[in-house]
């Protein structure tokens, strides 16, 4: 059988999770076949058409097509690249023959008809329906080859086309996912099974031995959620996993000679929204002088060890020929004062400006549970402090945010490295505003911006969509809606010594265990 990993087309080489040789860890019980993980999120739900894996990754799952450590996509369930027609409305899509479902039964067309259609027919009651509004229809062309109709010429729709696939048998009957059984019982076509799920504790998952891309050597993996880092940190200094997921300064501190700190680059910013509606934030003067108070650069170092990057745009320099480099917005708060005092924002007795009458005073939101959010939002109310902006801050659940959204400031995370159009459409172009909680939360408006994203999507020829999107950039940071902040790594440590296969990849805001240096663990073998 043809091993997955011939189907990658990454250009990082694989390299060892090796370092110095370790006997044989206490996590996997002494056999290089099981794997003990710790994870600090434990997911709600398995079922793709509930959100579970949307950027791929979906250990119980494949999509049509997957990604390789750049994020480049390539063929899964697909045979074969899908072929765009009638200016990228049209897709078809050959599958492959020699893949079973999880209870047995072969995948087919209509498997994939039926979960695309699933996904956008409101008796589903599918949460991903939103990002998929470009979806008019899907058909089954013969048993394995299928056709998605779209309503708009839309070049990103194979960055939609790694959802997990479910059997056709499971959605037989159109009732609101939220009591399919899918959701803790999931049949998929992926590389693993969910033996056990201990709400609370633990997940067990089984190798699937007929599996299309090769029975993983890896034959268990068990995942235990821990949600607090510091304790996570502890069990792992303590030998009891074979790896987690860790803030960058901590996952520094654990690395040692056993085992392997590792940072990969995401696509996941961190920024302020700015609500266009707001009297304060609603001034292009003060939102300009907040890009320039920012110190990113500080802010990079302080709270991320160095671990990310400065970001100005949604599109970080890991998305290659799409990331446009001139598009910044440099720190120069002397600059930023000076654009506040010619728009006429005059600094009163305490240092807050005020302009006819209105206080440069806003409030920013930031959900309370996060450590990193709230860090980054005290950094950022300290810039605007030091122009003349009072930033007050607010520590919320994610239902009082919700509420507020529109009327206060929030610290914003999110990105997806498959395509620009996922990092960018959403978040800026006008036509999202009142679609959807972060759909355009600050009411951002731009014409120049919208056309560049427009035409992103309607051109199929990759070095005419950069242009697109380069110039949607150089629109933005002339006219910025947001602060965006930085692009964040994401960190792990792993054992060494135990197992080989492990590839750095470039992730998107979703992480953890199904990502991290297991992105690929089917792939990986037990080291000789």
């Amino acid at each position: 059988m043809l091993n997955r990993r011939t189907l990658i087309t990454s250009s990082l080489a694989a390299f060892a999770v090796a370092g110095t040789s370790c006997a044989a860890p206490e996590g996997s019980g002494g056999d290089p076949r099981a794997m003990l993980l710790a994870d600090g999120y434990e997911p709600s739900s398995l079922n793709p058409l509930l959100g579970y894996a949307r950027s791929g990754a979906a250990k119980f799952y494949d999509g049509l097509l997957a990604f390789d450590g750049n994020g480049q996509l390539h063929p899964a369930l697909a045979a074969e690249q899908p072929s765009p027609a009638d200016g990228a409305r049209t897709w078809t899509v050959r599958l492959r023959r020699d893949v079973r479902f999880h209870d047995g039964s072969p995948f087919r067309a209509r498997d994939v008809v039926a979960t695309y259609r699933a996904a956008i027919d409101p008796a589903y009651a599918a949460t991903i329906s939103s990002g998929l509004s470009m979806l008019e229809d899907v058909e089954a062309v013969d048993e394995h080859t299928v056709r998605f109709r779209l309503n708009i010429p839309y070049a990103a729709w194979p960055a939609r086309m790694v959802m997990g696939i479910l059997p056709e048998s499971a959605l037989a009957e159109a009732v609101p996912q939220s009591e399919s059984p899918i959701n803790t019982q999931p049949v998929g076509t992926g590389p693993y099974r969910l033996a056990e799920w201990r709400r609370g504790e633990r997940m067990l998952w089984r190798a699937n031995e007929n599996y299309w891309g090769g029975t993983p050597r890896i034959s268990e993996i068990t995942v235990v959620f821990a949600t607090d880092d510091n304790t996570r940190a502890q069990r792992v200094q303590a030998g009891e996993f074979d790896g987690t997921v860790l803030p960058p300064l901590l996952a520094e501190r654990v690395g040692n000679g056993s085992y392997r700190t590792v940072h990969h680059d995401t696509a996941d910013y961190r920024a302020i929204t700015l609500p266009a509606d707001q009297p304060v934030t609603g001034d292009l003067a003060v939102r300009m002088a907040l890009n320039l108070a920012a110190n990113r650069s500080e802010m990079v170092d302080s709270l991320l060890g160095g671990h990310g990057e400065p970001a100005y745009t949604p599109i970080p320099e890991s998305m290659g020929r799409f990331h446009e480099p001139d598009a910044k917005l440099e720190f120069d708060q002397r600059r930023a004062r000076r654009i506040l005092d010619e728009a006429g924002w005059r600094a009163g007795s305490d240092g807050i400006r005020t302009k006819e009458g209105t206080r440069a005073s806003f409030t920013v939101m930031y959900f309370a549970d996060d450590t990193l959010r709230k860090k980054f939002a005290q950094a950022f109310a300290s810039d605007a402090g030091k122009v003349g902006v009072r930033v007050e801050l607010a520590g919320v659940d994610r239902a009082e945010a919700a509420e507020r959204i529109g009327t206060d400031a929030i610290v914003l995370g999110g990105g997806s490295p498959l395509d620009p159009d996922l990092q960018m459409y959403s978040g800026l172009h006008s036509s999202m505003i009142g679609t959807g909680t972060y759909r355009n939360p600050a009411k951002y408006r731009n014409e120049r911006v919208d056309s560049a994203l427009d035409a992103g999507r309607r051109t199929v020829e990759p070095a005419e969509r950069a242009r697109h999107y380069k110039a949607a950039q150089r629109a933005y940071v002339a006219d910025p809606g947001l602060v965006y902040l930085a692009f964040i790594q994401h960190s792990y440590v792993v054992r060494t010594g135990v197992w080989e296969g492990y590839e750095p990849v470039v992730e998107p805001h979703t992480h953890g265990t199904t990502w991290g240096p297991w992105w690929n663990v089917e792939d990986w073998t037990p080291q000789k």
